[in-house]
Protein backbone atom coordinates (compact mmCIF):
# COMPACT_ATOMS: atom_id res chain seq x y z
CA UNK A 1 0.00 0.00 0.00
CA UNK A 2 1.19 3.31 -0.41
CA UNK A 3 3.24 5.31 2.13
CA UNK A 4 3.03 9.01 2.92
CA UNK A 5 5.56 11.65 3.49
CA UNK A 6 5.05 14.60 5.39
CA UNK A 7 7.19 17.51 5.52
CA UNK A 8 7.31 19.02 9.14
CA UNK A 9 10.90 20.12 9.64
CA UNK A 10 10.72 23.85 8.81
CA UNK A 11 11.44 26.30 11.12
CA UNK A 12 8.76 29.38 9.49
CA UNK A 13 10.26 32.59 10.34
CA UNK A 14 7.45 33.80 8.38
CA UNK A 15 4.77 32.91 10.42
CA UNK A 16 6.52 34.48 14.07
CA UNK A 17 5.58 35.18 16.50
CA UNK A 18 3.14 31.99 16.81
CA UNK A 19 6.07 29.85 15.51
CA UNK A 20 8.84 30.82 17.90
CA UNK A 21 7.05 28.53 20.32
CA UNK A 22 5.80 25.51 18.52
CA UNK A 23 6.48 24.08 14.76
CA UNK A 24 4.00 25.29 12.11
CA UNK A 25 2.39 22.39 11.74
CA UNK A 26 1.12 21.97 15.20
CA UNK A 27 -0.40 25.49 14.74
CA UNK A 28 -4.30 25.07 15.62
CA UNK A 29 -7.40 25.30 13.30
CA UNK A 30 -10.77 24.62 14.49
CA UNK A 31 -9.05 23.51 17.80
CA UNK A 32 -7.12 20.76 16.27
CA UNK A 33 -3.28 21.10 14.84
CA UNK A 34 -2.83 20.81 10.73
CA UNK A 35 -1.27 18.07 11.39
CA UNK A 36 -3.86 16.14 12.51
CA UNK A 37 -6.42 17.47 10.08
CA UNK A 38 -3.80 15.91 7.52
CA UNK A 39 -3.42 12.36 9.43
CA UNK A 40 -7.12 12.35 9.34
CA UNK A 41 -7.99 12.81 5.78
CA UNK A 42 -5.11 10.09 5.08
CA UNK A 43 -6.95 7.22 7.32
CA UNK A 44 -7.28 4.40 4.97
CA UNK A 45 -5.44 5.59 2.13
CA UNK A 46 -1.93 4.65 3.01
CA UNK A 47 -0.70 2.49 5.39
CA UNK A 48 2.04 4.13 7.00
CA UNK A 49 3.02 8.13 7.58
CA UNK A 50 6.72 9.47 7.44
CA UNK A 51 6.69 12.50 8.87
CA UNK A 52 10.27 14.89 8.53
CA UNK A 53 11.07 16.60 11.42
CA UNK A 54 13.62 19.23 12.35
CA UNK A 55 12.72 22.43 14.48
CA UNK A 56 11.36 21.48 17.42
CA UNK A 57 11.19 18.13 16.74
CA UNK A 58 10.14 17.00 20.28
CA UNK A 59 6.48 18.23 20.38
CA UNK A 60 5.52 16.59 16.72
CA UNK A 61 6.91 13.18 18.08
CA UNK A 62 5.45 13.90 21.77
CA UNK A 63 2.05 15.16 20.42
CA UNK A 64 1.57 12.36 17.56
CA UNK A 65 3.29 9.19 19.13
CA UNK A 66 3.90 6.17 16.89
CA UNK A 67 0.43 5.78 16.12
CA UNK A 68 -2.26 7.72 15.16
CA UNK A 69 -5.83 6.32 14.44
CA UNK A 70 -5.31 3.31 12.23
CA UNK A 71 -1.74 4.83 10.67
CA UNK A 72 1.72 4.14 11.70
CA UNK A 73 3.89 6.37 11.91
CA UNK A 74 7.55 7.51 11.29
CA UNK A 75 10.31 10.30 12.25
CA UNK A 76 12.82 11.11 10.24
CA UNK A 77 14.80 14.22 11.40
CA UNK A 78 16.24 16.82 8.58
CA UNK A 79 19.14 17.82 10.44
CA UNK A 80 19.94 20.66 7.79
CA UNK A 81 17.33 22.40 5.97
CA UNK A 82 18.42 21.65 2.99
CA UNK A 83 14.94 22.06 0.88
CA UNK A 84 11.85 19.78 0.27
CA UNK A 85 14.18 17.94 -2.63
CA UNK A 86 16.45 16.74 0.15
CA UNK A 87 14.12 16.33 2.81
CA UNK A 88 12.30 13.85 0.65
CA UNK A 89 15.73 12.07 -0.13
CA UNK A 90 16.48 11.53 3.71
CA UNK A 91 13.66 9.03 3.66
CA UNK A 92 14.86 7.32 0.49
CA UNK A 93 15.86 4.08 2.70
CA UNK A 94 12.11 3.95 4.09
CA UNK A 95 10.68 4.43 0.92
CA UNK A 96 8.78 0.77 -0.63
CA UNK A 97 7.48 2.06 -3.56
CA UNK A 98 4.14 4.21 -4.04
CA UNK A 99 4.34 7.48 -1.96
CA UNK A 100 2.55 10.60 -1.53
CA UNK A 101 3.71 13.35 0.01
CA UNK A 102 2.41 16.46 1.63
CA UNK A 103 3.65 19.81 2.44
CA UNK A 104 2.90 20.21 6.16
CA UNK A 105 1.74 23.72 6.41
CA UNK A 106 -1.38 23.19 4.10
CA UNK A 107 -4.33 21.46 5.20
CA UNK A 108 -5.34 19.01 2.08
CA UNK A 109 -9.19 17.23 1.54
CA UNK A 110 -9.79 13.60 1.18
CA UNK A 111 -11.24 13.93 -1.53
CA UNK A 112 -8.72 15.53 -3.69
CA UNK A 113 -5.98 13.32 -2.18
CA UNK A 114 -7.83 10.17 -3.31
CA UNK A 115 -7.95 11.55 -6.66
CA UNK A 116 -4.30 11.51 -7.21
CA UNK A 117 -3.67 8.57 -5.86
CA UNK A 118 -5.33 6.64 -8.47
CA UNK A 119 -2.47 7.45 -11.08
CA UNK A 120 0.99 6.36 -11.03
CA UNK A 121 2.54 9.89 -10.63
CA UNK A 122 0.16 12.93 -10.11
CA UNK A 123 0.32 16.65 -8.54
CA UNK A 124 -1.97 18.66 -6.87
CA UNK A 125 -3.19 22.25 -8.77
CA UNK A 126 -5.24 25.06 -7.76
CA UNK A 127 -6.30 27.40 -10.08
CA UNK A 128 -5.14 30.87 -8.73
CA UNK A 129 -5.53 34.86 -9.74
CA UNK A 130 -1.80 35.78 -8.56
CA UNK A 131 0.32 33.42 -9.92
CA UNK A 132 3.72 34.93 -9.66
CA UNK A 133 3.22 34.17 -5.61
CA UNK A 134 3.76 30.57 -6.38
CA UNK A 135 5.55 27.35 -8.22
CA UNK A 136 2.58 26.61 -11.67
CA UNK A 137 2.09 23.76 -13.39
CA UNK A 138 2.65 24.49 -17.51
CA UNK A 139 0.02 21.55 -18.56
CA UNK A 140 -0.84 19.91 -21.76
CA UNK A 141 -4.65 19.12 -21.44
CA UNK A 142 -4.35 17.46 -17.49
CA UNK A 143 -0.44 16.34 -18.30
CA UNK A 144 2.45 18.34 -17.01
CA UNK A 145 4.85 19.54 -18.92
CA UNK A 146 6.79 21.34 -16.33
CA UNK A 147 6.56 23.15 -13.10
CA UNK A 148 7.73 26.99 -13.02
CA UNK A 149 8.60 28.54 -9.47
CA UNK A 150 7.20 32.50 -9.02
CA UNK A 151 6.98 33.04 -12.54
CA UNK A 152 7.27 36.61 -13.92
CA UNK A 153 5.53 36.42 -16.98
CA UNK A 154 2.47 34.73 -17.25
CA UNK A 155 2.55 30.76 -18.39
CA UNK A 156 0.15 29.04 -16.34
CA UNK A 157 -2.66 30.01 -13.52
CA UNK A 158 -2.54 26.07 -11.51
CA UNK A 159 -0.56 26.59 -8.71
CA UNK A 160 1.41 24.01 -7.34
CA UNK A 161 0.10 23.11 -3.95
CA UNK A 162 2.65 20.67 -2.65
CA UNK A 163 1.06 17.75 -3.04
CA UNK A 164 2.74 15.04 -5.13
CA UNK A 165 2.32 10.99 -6.16
CA UNK A 166 5.50 9.57 -6.85
CA UNK A 167 7.39 6.07 -6.77
CA UNK A 168 10.86 5.31 -5.75
CA UNK A 169 12.22 5.63 -9.36
CA UNK A 170 12.26 9.39 -9.06
CA UNK A 171 15.26 8.86 -6.51
CA UNK A 172 17.18 7.82 -9.57
CA UNK A 173 17.63 11.92 -10.57
CA UNK A 174 20.38 14.03 -9.29
CA UNK A 175 19.14 17.43 -7.68
CA UNK A 176 21.50 20.00 -8.14
CA UNK A 177 20.73 23.07 -5.91
CA UNK A 178 18.91 25.95 -6.99
CA UNK A 179 19.47 29.44 -6.96
CA UNK A 180 18.84 29.94 -3.41
CA UNK A 181 21.07 27.25 -2.47
CA UNK A 182 18.10 24.46 -1.88
CA UNK A 183 17.49 20.89 -2.99
CA UNK A 184 13.59 21.53 -4.86
CA UNK A 185 11.58 18.26 -4.67
CA UNK A 186 10.09 20.32 -8.37
CA UNK A 187 13.08 19.69 -10.09
CA UNK A 188 12.37 15.67 -9.46
CA UNK A 189 8.62 16.34 -11.45
CA UNK A 190 10.97 18.43 -14.39
CA UNK A 191 13.13 15.33 -14.40
CA UNK A 192 10.11 12.66 -14.35
CA UNK A 193 8.04 14.51 -17.23
CA UNK A 194 10.62 13.67 -19.57
CA UNK A 195 10.25 9.88 -19.12
CA UNK A 196 6.68 9.23 -17.71
CA UNK A 197 2.99 11.22 -17.68
CA UNK A 198 2.57 13.10 -14.81
CA UNK A 199 -1.37 13.56 -14.21
CA UNK A 200 -2.66 17.09 -12.51
CA UNK A 201 -5.70 16.37 -10.51
CA UNK A 202 -7.35 19.87 -9.81
CA UNK A 203 -8.75 20.80 -6.25
CA UNK A 204 -12.19 20.12 -5.79
CA UNK A 205 -11.88 19.77 -1.94
CA UNK A 206 -9.83 21.91 -0.46
CA UNK A 207 -6.55 23.70 0.17
CA UNK A 208 -5.85 25.72 2.81
CA UNK A 209 -2.39 27.20 2.91
CA UNK A 210 -0.69 28.95 5.82
CA UNK A 211 1.82 30.96 4.88
CA UNK A 212 1.53 33.54 6.80
CA UNK A 213 -0.32 34.13 10.78
CA UNK A 214 -3.51 35.63 9.26
CA UNK A 215 -4.24 33.03 7.28
CA UNK A 216 -5.04 31.10 10.31
CA UNK A 217 -8.17 33.17 10.26
CA UNK A 218 -9.09 32.20 7.05
CA UNK A 219 -8.19 28.70 7.25
CA UNK A 220 -10.02 28.24 10.70
CA UNK A 221 -13.12 30.45 8.83
CA UNK A 222 -13.62 27.91 6.13
CA UNK A 223 -13.14 24.94 8.26
CA UNK A 224 -15.78 26.38 11.18
CA UNK A 225 -18.18 27.15 8.34
CA UNK A 226 -18.47 23.49 7.24
CA UNK A 227 -19.41 22.22 11.39
CA UNK A 228 -22.37 20.52 12.36
CA UNK A 229 -23.87 20.92 15.70
CA UNK A 230 -22.31 18.69 18.63
CA UNK A 231 -22.59 19.39 22.36
CA UNK A 232 -20.91 17.53 25.17
CA UNK A 233 -20.49 20.85 27.42
CA UNK A 234 -23.76 22.85 28.96
CA UNK A 235 -25.47 25.65 28.03
CA UNK A 236 -27.76 27.41 31.01
CA UNK A 237 -30.90 28.93 29.92
CA UNK A 238 -31.11 32.33 28.05
CA UNK A 239 -28.07 31.25 26.00
CA UNK A 240 -28.95 32.36 22.21
CA UNK A 241 -27.61 30.36 19.31
CA UNK A 242 -28.24 31.13 15.69
CA UNK A 243 -25.58 28.91 13.72
CA UNK A 244 -23.81 25.62 14.76
CA UNK A 245 -21.99 24.93 17.49
CA UNK A 246 -19.66 22.60 19.13
CA UNK A 247 -18.72 22.70 22.81
CA UNK A 248 -16.67 20.15 24.44
CA UNK A 249 -16.98 18.36 27.69
CA UNK A 250 -16.42 19.50 30.51
CA UNK A 251 -17.61 23.62 29.35
CA UNK A 252 -20.28 25.74 30.76
CA UNK A 253 -21.88 28.36 28.40
CA UNK A 254 -23.42 30.91 30.96
CA UNK A 255 -26.74 32.91 31.27
CA UNK A 256 -26.91 35.90 28.84
CA UNK A 257 -24.46 34.84 25.89
CA UNK A 258 -25.36 35.35 22.43
CA UNK A 259 -23.71 33.52 19.37
CA UNK A 260 -24.34 34.71 16.38
CA UNK A 261 -22.21 32.37 13.73
CA UNK A 262 -20.89 28.53 13.85
CA UNK A 263 -18.48 28.48 16.91
CA UNK A 264 -16.29 25.64 18.29
CA UNK A 265 -15.31 25.35 21.62
CA UNK A 266 -12.90 23.00 23.55
CA UNK A 267 -13.36 21.51 26.80
CA UNK A 268 -13.44 22.89 30.09
CA UNK A 269 -14.25 26.31 29.33
CA UNK A 270 -15.90 29.20 30.98
CA UNK A 271 -17.76 31.35 28.44
CA UNK A 272 -20.06 34.23 29.71
CA UNK A 273 -21.78 35.07 31.24
CA UNK A 274 -23.38 37.67 28.74
CA UNK A 275 -20.65 37.77 26.20
CA UNK A 276 -21.30 37.96 22.46
CA UNK A 277 -19.02 35.59 20.27
CA UNK A 278 -19.84 35.54 16.37
CA UNK A 279 -18.12 34.77 12.81
CA UNK A 280 -16.73 31.64 12.10
CA UNK A 281 -14.29 31.26 15.87
CA UNK A 282 -12.52 28.58 17.89
CA UNK A 283 -11.93 28.96 21.57
CA UNK A 284 -9.77 25.90 22.37
CA UNK A 285 -9.18 23.79 25.61
CA UNK A 286 -9.71 25.49 29.15
CA UNK A 287 -10.56 29.21 28.17
CA UNK A 288 -12.77 31.55 29.80
CA UNK A 289 -14.12 34.20 28.07
CA UNK A 290 -16.02 36.02 30.40
CA UNK A 291 -18.32 39.04 31.12
CA UNK A 292 -19.07 41.62 28.07
CA UNK A 293 -16.58 40.02 25.96
CA UNK A 294 -16.80 39.98 21.98
CA UNK A 295 -15.11 38.04 19.65
CA UNK A 296 -15.27 37.86 15.96
CA UNK A 297 -13.89 35.61 13.14
CA UNK A 298 -10.67 34.40 15.75
CA UNK A 299 -8.92 31.61 16.91
CA UNK A 300 -8.40 31.77 20.78
CA UNK A 301 -5.86 29.01 21.69
CA UNK A 302 -5.47 26.57 24.67
CA UNK A 303 -5.48 27.83 28.36
CA UNK A 304 -6.43 31.63 27.07
CA UNK A 305 -8.46 33.97 28.93
CA UNK A 306 -10.18 37.12 28.07
CA UNK A 307 -12.38 38.00 31.39
CA UNK A 308 -14.07 40.75 30.94
CA UNK A 309 -14.94 43.91 28.73
CA UNK A 310 -12.59 43.71 25.78
CA UNK A 311 -12.87 43.38 21.91
CA UNK A 312 -10.79 40.57 19.97
CA UNK A 313 -12.14 40.44 16.12
CA UNK A 314 -10.21 39.26 13.18
CA UNK A 315 -7.27 38.17 15.85
CA UNK A 316 -5.60 35.49 16.81
CA UNK A 317 -4.45 34.66 20.77
CA UNK A 318 -2.04 32.31 21.60
CA UNK A 319 -1.85 29.70 24.58
CA UNK A 320 -1.89 30.73 28.12
CA UNK A 321 -2.22 34.51 27.17
CA UNK A 322 -4.68 36.35 29.35
CA UNK A 323 -5.80 39.66 28.28
CA UNK A 324 -6.47 42.53 30.82
CA UNK A 325 -9.81 44.05 30.80
CA UNK A 326 -10.74 46.87 28.32
CA UNK A 327 -7.95 45.30 25.61
CA UNK A 328 -9.51 46.44 22.14
CA UNK A 329 -7.78 44.76 18.89
CA UNK A 330 -8.63 47.33 16.31
CA UNK A 331 -9.44 44.97 13.26
CA UNK A 332 -10.34 47.91 10.88
CA UNK A 333 -8.29 50.98 9.21
CA UNK A 334 -9.70 54.59 8.89
CA UNK A 335 -9.19 54.76 5.44
CA UNK A 336 -10.63 51.15 4.81
CA UNK A 337 -7.64 50.14 3.13
CA UNK A 338 -5.75 46.19 2.92
CA UNK A 339 -3.67 45.63 6.38
CA UNK A 340 -0.38 45.74 6.62
CA UNK A 341 1.91 43.54 8.74
CA UNK A 342 5.65 42.97 9.18
CA UNK A 343 7.41 40.43 8.43
CA UNK A 344 10.96 40.24 8.09
CA UNK A 345 11.08 43.78 8.25
CA UNK A 346 8.83 44.21 5.60
CA UNK A 347 5.58 46.11 5.63
CA UNK A 348 3.11 43.55 4.05
CA UNK A 349 0.38 44.12 2.22
CA UNK A 350 -1.97 40.83 3.91
CA UNK A 351 -4.61 41.41 1.31
CA UNK A 352 -7.36 41.87 4.40
CA UNK A 353 -9.37 44.45 4.61
CA UNK A 354 -10.22 43.24 8.42
CA UNK A 355 -7.13 41.95 10.46
CA UNK A 356 -6.94 42.34 14.21
CA UNK A 357 -3.82 41.29 15.97
CA UNK A 358 -1.68 38.06 16.21
CA UNK A 359 -0.87 37.79 19.98
CA UNK A 360 1.81 34.72 20.93
CA UNK A 361 1.85 32.32 23.88
CA UNK A 362 1.90 33.61 27.30
CA UNK A 363 1.20 37.23 26.74
CA UNK A 364 -0.33 38.78 29.30
CA UNK A 365 -2.54 42.44 28.72
CA UNK A 366 -2.87 45.24 30.99
CA UNK A 367 -6.01 46.68 30.99
CA UNK A 368 -7.34 49.03 28.79
CA UNK A 369 -4.65 48.04 26.64
CA UNK A 370 -5.56 49.18 22.57
CA UNK A 371 -3.74 47.14 19.50
CA UNK A 372 -3.41 48.80 16.55
CA UNK A 373 -4.49 46.75 13.26
CA UNK A 374 -1.69 43.95 12.18
CA UNK A 375 0.54 44.13 14.75
CA UNK A 376 1.96 41.44 16.65
CA UNK A 377 3.27 41.21 20.43
CA UNK A 378 5.63 38.18 20.78
CA UNK A 379 5.36 35.03 23.25
CA UNK A 380 5.79 36.11 27.25
CA UNK A 381 5.66 39.99 26.35
CA UNK A 382 3.46 42.12 28.15
CA UNK A 383 1.72 45.36 28.00
CA UNK A 384 1.06 48.06 30.65
CA UNK A 385 -2.01 49.37 31.44
CA UNK A 386 -3.63 51.89 28.99
CA UNK A 387 -0.77 51.31 26.41
CA UNK A 388 -1.49 51.46 22.58
CA UNK A 389 0.96 49.05 20.81
CA UNK A 390 1.06 50.64 17.79
CA UNK A 391 4.01 48.76 16.63
CA UNK A 392 4.98 44.80 17.08
CA UNK A 393 6.31 44.28 20.58
CA UNK A 394 9.29 41.79 20.32
CA UNK A 395 11.79 40.17 22.91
Amino acid sequence: MTQAIILAAGKSTRTWPLTLTKPKPLLKVMNKEILKHNLDALQGLVSEVIVIVGFKKEMIINEIGPKYGKLNIHYREQKTQLGTGHAVKCVEDLIKNKFLVLGGDDIFSREDIQACLKHKYAVLGCKVENPGRFGVFVLSGKEVRKVVEKPQTYVSDIANTGLYVFDKNVFKFKLKKSPRGEYEIIDYINELVKEEKVVCEKVKGHWLSVGYPWDLIQVNSVLVSEIKDEIKGKIERNVTVKGKIHVGKGTVILSGTYIDGNIVIGENCTIGPNCFLRGNTSIGNNCHIGQAVEIKNSIIMDKAKVPHLSYVGDSVVGENSNLGAGTITANLRHDNKNVKSEVKGEMIDTGRRKFGAIIADDVHTGINTTIYPGRKIWPGIGTGPGEIVDKDKKV
